[in-house]
């Protein structure tokens, strides 16, 4: 094979290279973008339900906790109110 036809497949390549990657990093932030502005909205309400939830749960052991210390402190003897 001759170093020019070398040479020539390889800046094909190349040139190829350069269009192709561009191009589909073009191609993949438009559909990224209008997949984030067709769904947003969606993951949104998704997340703030979710993040709801775990604020619902972490509240349900605050609430165990507030009753079982309520529960436990001592009755003043009579003795010690005299």
């Amino acid at each position: 094979m001759p170093h020019t036809e070398l040479l020539a497949g390889s800046s094909a390549f190349a040139a190829l290279i350069w269009w192709v990657v561009p191009a589909s990093g073009l191609i993949g932030a438009i559909g990224y973008v209008i997949w984030i502005s067709k769904f947003k909205s969606k993951f949104e309400t998704e997340t703030s339900r979710s993040v709801g939830q775990f604020q619902r749960f972490q509240d349900s052991f605050r609430d165990t906790e507030i009753t079982e210390q309520q529960s436990v402190e001592p009755k003043p003897d009579k003795d010690s109110l005299l």
